[in-house]
């Protein structure tokens, strides 16, 4: 699932050798894996693909920038590309012509699967830090017996925001099950605030209901994500995998939603979760760090706590497991050792300190040793209590299977609008899964 969709064609290519320049914007055909930043005088030069997401060029200039402090022979262009569908193309093509960066970030899970790593990536298992990776995020960049990436970035949640201020004045505590979230959002609604923000403006939000209810689903059958690949279970004629789109239609036909959730985006929603306008919104803390940036005073006033299931002894966070840096198998000799010691550097507290200068992390991270600053805002608080639990955290599907429908986010909308039954939107669901688990070739389907 992606928090940035972005359609902005061009490339941009950043220096970063000792110090940072950024230069002019490149057209995509004159970058060509780092074959224009060759070898010169003994020092290395790594080209790195990552995503134009500004935190994402925020994390990898600094991840450059301390990297290269330490290791003054190898130098690190940063190189950006489009989010979404075409960015995703654009990764899947330069594989496939060996034409890509010598190291890139790039999903983890299933998205990552798609990229064919035994064929396209080098392996990384005999790598010192891959024995002191988090086994939830370790699961997530293997293929066969073999590791192909070292985490970038943090963990993140598929949860319920809520305004802390609200609760406090209207005297709520936060809910453990599904009837005690409709008690508070009755309460709420009564005091003349929306009790849920949704906004379909931005499509891809309209997820998280039936996203981040996977824990629920799991907590219920644990294997559930291996019957759902091999097409044992569905969405439509489970009942427990079918409440996430159940509950995406009881808050809209309680009306419990802002009057815009049709036309607003994540911007406008975040605004108003801040400002206490709303008070909860179902969304990644993938997107704190810009609620931050927006309203400042919710670093205090935001709080986290999972989509509520019905049996409050196995309420728990559904997670999202860090994007992953990647070295492609055409990246040899002595960029490919440079690429490891990158890699090692990026896999190691040091890393996670860098990334933590660049930007607020989203949740703990995914390396043995790497601890999050004291002063995090309250929502990363809440979230890493869940961590720390027994049971208190599962991976989204995503990162369980290989199956994920290319419209679930356009079927979400409709059942989360009145457009569509839940049901019927939840069997919609399961046809489009059918098409795309066929192109994977899947037995079962």
């Amino acid at each position: 699932m992606r928090l940035v969709r972005s359609r902005r064609p061009t490339w941009v290519l950043v220096t970063l050798a000792g110090s940072l320049a950024l230069a002019s914007a490149c057209s995509a055909g004159s970058l060509r894996g780092g074959g224009d930043s060759g070898d010169s005088g003994g020092k290395v030069t790594l080209s790195f693909l990552v995503d134009n997401g500004d935190a994402t060029v925020k994390m990898s200039q600094q991840l450059a920038k301390d990297f290269t402090a330490g290791n003054p022979n190898i130098a690190v262009n940063v190189e950006t590309r489009p989010g979404g569908t075409e960015g995703d193309n654009l990764v899947k093509t330069r594989l496939s012509t060996g034409d890509m960066s010598d190291v890139f970030m790039y999903n983890s899970g299933s998205l990552f699967q798609a990229i064919k790593p035994q064929q396209n990536l080098v392996a990384l298992t005999g790598e010192s830090w891959a024995g002191k990776l988090d086994e939830n995020f370790k699961t997530t960049v293997s293929a066969g017996k073999d590791v192909y990436g070292a985490p970038y970035g943090s963990f993140s949640a598929g949860a319920m925001l809520y305004n802390r201020k609200v609760y406090d004045k209207l005297g709520l505590k936060v809910p453990q099950t599904w009837n005690q979230f409709m008690r508070n959002n009755a309460a709420i609604k009564k005091s003349g605030i929306d009790p849920v923000i949704q906004t379909y403006g931005d499509t891809w939000t309209s997820q998280l209901f039936v996203l981040g209810d996977f824990h629920n689903v799991g907590a219920q059958d644990p294997q559930w994500a291996q019957k759902y690949t091999a097409n044992q279970v569905k969405y439509a004629t489970d009942p427990n995998a079918l409440k996430g789109f159940q509950r995406l239609q009881q808050v809209h036909d309680a009306g419990y939603l802002n009057k815009d959730f049709g036309s607003a985006k994540l911007n406008d929603g975040l605004t108003a979760l801040g400002k206490g306008k709303g008070a909860h919104y179902p969304m990644l803390t993938g997107v704190l760090p810009q609620l931050y940036d927006l309203v400042p005073s919710s670093k205090a006033d935001i709080g986290v706590f999972p989509i509520p299931g019905d049996d409050a002894s196995k309420n728990g966070l559904t997670v999202w497991s860090p994007n992953g840096l990647y070295i492609p198998k055409r990246t040899e000799g002595a960029k490919l050792d440079a690429a490891k010691k990158f890699a090692a550097f990026v896999a190691s507290p040091a890393g996670c300190e860098s990334m933590t200068k660049a930007t607020l992390p989203t949740g703990p991270y995914a390396v043995e040793g790497c601890s999050l600053p004291t002063d995090v805002p309250q929502a990363i608080k809440d979230e890493q209590n869940y961590f720390n639990r027994p049971g208190g955290t599962s991976p989204a599907l995503e990162f369980l299977s290989p199956v994920k429908g290319p419209s679930l986010e356009q079927i979400t909308v409709e059942v989360g609008s009145g457009i569509r039954p839940a049901k019927a939107g939840a069997a919609r669901y399961d046809e489009d899964v059918k098409k795309q688990a066929q192109q994977l070739g899947l037995q079962g389907w």
